[in-house]
């Protein structure tokens, strides 16, 4: 199986991704690496992540690829269907329940793990973590092998109503030192930037990405 940020049920390797995304006021922003592996070799170097289940609903991909992308199609179908049912778009929560019941229903067969995340008009943009029959809203999540090493910036960086550059910046910023430190992240940054307007998705390549060891201290 090709990974992108799970444990191998079997062996316990296999940590491949970085997965993330934050809500700002007003919408919500993702972000993830590109790297897929499958043992020690790297086989796919610019695989989106995110994938969309909505008009303005997406979700940031981790465990096993085939798996995570077969939820997120199921999931992509039922939305539509659910949509055309009540003649609106449907609402954040509804998709990260649908993304659970999977998950937790098929949790022997599956080994994926899903942040979904998006904007509704009686939320506004929200956040979700899935994992395990798990469901719960978050002002921000992160996932995979690579978000080991970046706990403790996103603690220290995250502040209660960043702006969307501002929240841009700390996705970019997480994704760079998870890429430099994990060596199963890499590739280049994808971002989906969603707000009541407009859905903007964006590719950082690995050159263009900030770095944070050659910058001297800061001392007080």
């Amino acid at each position: 199986h090709c990974r992108m940020g799970q444990e191998e049920r079997t062996s316990g390797g296999g940590l491949s991704t970085t997965i993330l995304a934050i809500e700002f006021d007003g919408g919500v922003v993702l972000g993830s690496d590109s790297r897929v592996s499958a043992g020690a070799s790297v086989v796919n170097r610019v695989m989106n992540k995110l994938s969309q289940l909505h008009d303005k609903i997406y979700c940031a991909l981790s465990g096993s690829a085939a798996d995570a992308q077969t939820i997120a199609e199921v999931v992509n179908y039922q939305l539509d269907v659910h949509s055309m049912e009540i003649g609106e778009d449907p609402q954040v929560r509804s998709a990260a329940t649908l993304v659970r019941n999977i998950s937790y229903k098929y949790k022997e067969e599956l080994s994926a793990h899903l942040i979904v995340a998006g904007w509704d008009r009686r939320k506004g943009g929200q956040v979700y973590a899935t994992l395990n029959g798990l469901l719960t809203r978050q002002p921000f999540a992160v996932g995979g092998s690579g978000s080991s090493y970046v706990y403790g910036f996103v603690d220290a960086e995250y502040r209660k109503g960043m702006s969307k550059e501002e929240c841009q910046k700390f996705v970019v910023s997480t994704l760079s030192l998870a890429m430099n430190r994990d060596g199963s992240s890499g590739g280049v940054a994808y971002l989906v930037t969603i707000d009541e307007h407009c859905t903007e998705e964006k590719v950082i390549l690995g050159n263009d990405l900030p770095t944070f060891y050659d910058q001297p201290p800061k001392y007080p």
